[in-house]
């Protein structure tokens, strides 16, 4: 049995944590020996046919927009085709020998197209671009409505670097495409399809010409297609993995130290990167050989264009003036030809983006059942509670427990005893693999995850403060609430001096970019916002084990004065903290091994009365004069 100190274990909870972990590629454990297990459950990725109908779903309320574009872009490209025409009059003009003043009235022209042109393409991209965010910012609202109302535990089942690489690489390179990408490539193709429209009404035989190049670049276009999309679809996957590696080894930096597995985390982390890496290489090559391609297809053209006005023109089927502006017209497809399948490129990317963004987005919502609500009474029942992170590997076994309402009771055990598992199973977190969990009387199936969450809040050691106002931060917990019921809160939680001493009292911006709170602030805090919430049943799993020892104490003061009124499952760090309960649970191997008050179970002289006689003999060495 180990002893419980007082200062932060970093091993906290070790068990439990290879337990979630078991779902990656490989865990080590202690003794070095590497096993093998399954893979994350990623969150799932849209097909595309799930994110064109989400497309087409988000652009019908937007049909006046779309149309408006399509106008501008359409008249803008069909001026900016007179230009060949007009190039072409004047080579015949000059053949003719008309004399300089013929030429004016074509050269004016050209420059009224040419403005005509620019206003229109400048029009056009605008409100492309404009419904281009517009898509995004839809796409981006459902998804992050969706993703703040998945289950928490298919959350962790995925891992947060799936989430966050979706929320931020993957918008960002939608983002850029919509920006970017989108206007240039819907003013190519309408060039192209407008350019190939040109060529026919001046001759038909100029339009077969250039259609020679036409095999060669679909059959370009197939080959990248059926190469690129897989790849961009895995080098997603391959970022994500790696982006939640990077945050599981530098968020859980001081775990990795502390078992010293930093030769591991480096291991795991090179291995991730190097399999970002090769895929992004092998989509380069693909993009290379997919350009090698495009650049034949245009020596093809250019050469049966040339060749066609050639014998067209010694016939005298047509003027030098209309073969030249047939060449001009195939040569400037070069660029939208060239702008159009190059930006597949991106668009493939976003492509791959859109789906993971789209099967966040489609994913069923939390089923509320019909009049499920919080309970007014805070008691807690378990009965034969089974839970597994993985088959075969059960963390929780049998648990029994009852909890009157408005009693405090500690939960106390080794680390990997069971005891946070069993904290964030009765908050709706983890669902049980096994037995039942009722609140005020009502089982938590009746309830629903929502009802559960009104009716349980837990509190851990990770408080996130949000960005903004403190006062705002507060509010989350309850929107409507006064300024004088944040004080009021702040004050029963012992944190209204330091908040009314920050530079701008309540208005003070905390968090990202604004005023850093110290640890035990944000612990404050969170108790705070206990408070304002007023849930029946608060859970603290180990809420003041990073505060140090003296912050710790007041900490604990703080969260004995915010858990009146109300039940609470403590998760204790620190035996005094257990010994302030009503009752403690002591957990070992997943099972309730004792049970009772702090006397009693010292007086029993079990499992809870050996990790008090190791806690109380490490404070008495601790004080002893050296």
């Amino acid at each position: 049995m180990t002893a419980v100190h007082e200062d932060p274990t970093e091993a906290q909870t070790v068990t439990e944590t290879t337990a979630k972990t078991a779902k990656t590629a490989t865990v080590t454990d202690m003794s070095g020996t590497s096993t093998h297990h399954p893979e994350r459950a990623l969150l799932p990725t849209a097909s595309g046919a799930e994110s064109a109908a989400a497309l087409r779903a988000i652009l019908r309320g937007h049909r006046l927009l779309v149309v408006a574009a399509a106008l501008v872009l359409v008249a803008g490209t069909g001026i900016g085709l007179l230009t060949a025409p007009l190039l072409g009059h004047i080579v015949d003009l000059v053949v003719d020998r008309e004399g300089p003043g013929a030429l004016t009235v074509p050269l004016v022209l050209l420059v009224v197209v040419a403005l005509a042109r620019g206003a229109a393409a400048a029009c056009g991209s605008a409100l492309v671009a404009r419904l281009g965010e517009t898509v995004l910012a839809a796409v981006r609202e459902r998804f992050i409505e969706r993703a703040l109302r998945l289950p928490l535990e298919r959350v962790e089942a995925a891992g947060s670097g799936d989430l966050v690489s979706r929320v931020t690489s993957d918008v960002s390179v939608i983002a850029t495409s919509v920006r970017q990408a989108l206007p240039e490539f819907t003013r190519s193709a309408l060039t192209i399809v407008l350019t190939l429209v040109g060529l026919a009404v001046l001759d038909g035989r100029f339009l077969l010409a250039a259609l020679l190049a036409l095999p060669v670049q679909a059959l370009s276009v197939r080959w990248y297609l059926r190469r690129a999309a897989p790849v961009y679809a895995e080098h997603r996957v391959a970022t994500g993995a790696l982006q939640h590696q990077l945050l599981d080894s530098i968020g859980g930096v001081r775990t990795v130290r502390a078992f010293r597995l930093n030769d591991r985390h480096a291991t795991l982390l090179e291995d991730r990167s190097g399999a970002a890496r090769d895929v992004a290489l092998r989509g380069l090559h693909i993009v290379t050989g997919f350009f090698s391609r495009l650049n034949l297809a245009e020596f093809i053209g250019l050469a049966a264009m040339l060749g066609t006005g050639f014998l067209l023109v010694r016939n005298g089927s047509v003027s030098i003036g209309t073969a030249t502006a047939a060449a001009l017209y195939f040569h400037s497809l070069f660029n939208p030809v060239n702008a159009a399948l190059f930006l597949i490129d991106d668009a493939q990317s976003a492509g791959a983006s859109l789906a993971r963004l789209i099967g966040v987005a489609n994913l069923a919502a939390e089923r509320t059942p019909e009049g499920g609500g919080a309970p007014v009474d805070g008691a807690v029942k378990v009965t034969g509670l089974g839970h597994a992170y993985a088959d075969g590997r059960p963390v929780l076994t049998d648990v029994d427990l009852e909890v009157r309402s408005g009693e405090r009771v500690a939960l106390v055990g080794a680390s990997g005893a069971g005891k946070t598992t069993l904290a964030k199973v009765i908050a709706g977190v983890h669902r049980p693999t096994g037995g039942s969990i009722s609140l005020g009387g009502v089982d938590v199936r009746e309830l629903g995850p929502e009802g559960v969450r009104r009716a349980v809040t837990l509190i851990s050691q990770e408080v996130h403060v949000f960005a903004g106002p403190l006062a705002e931060d507060l509010r989350l917990a309850r929107p409507g609430a006064t300024d004088e019921e944040l004080r009021e809160a702040l004050g029963r939680v012992g944190a209204l001096d330091w908040a009314e001493a920050l530079p701008e009292g309540l208005a003070t911006v905390v968090g990202e970019g604004g005023h850093r709170l110290t640890v035990a602030q944000a612990q404050h805090l969170a108790l705070a916002r206990l408070v304002l919430a007023d849930p029946p049943v608060a859970i603290l799993d180990e809420a003041t084990a990073d505060a140090g020892s003296a912050g710790a104490r007041v900490l604990e003061e703080a969260a004995a004065r915010a858990l009146e009124g109300r039940t609470g499952l403590l998760v204790a760090h620190r035996l005094p903290q257990a010994a302030a309960a009503d009752r403690v649970v002591v957990l070992d191997g997943g099972r309730v091994a004792e049970t009772g008050t702090h006397d009693e179970l010292v007086a029993a002289g079990g499992r809870y009365a050996a990790l008090w006689a190791a806690w109380s003999d490490s404070r008495r060495a601790a004080d002893a004069p050296e």
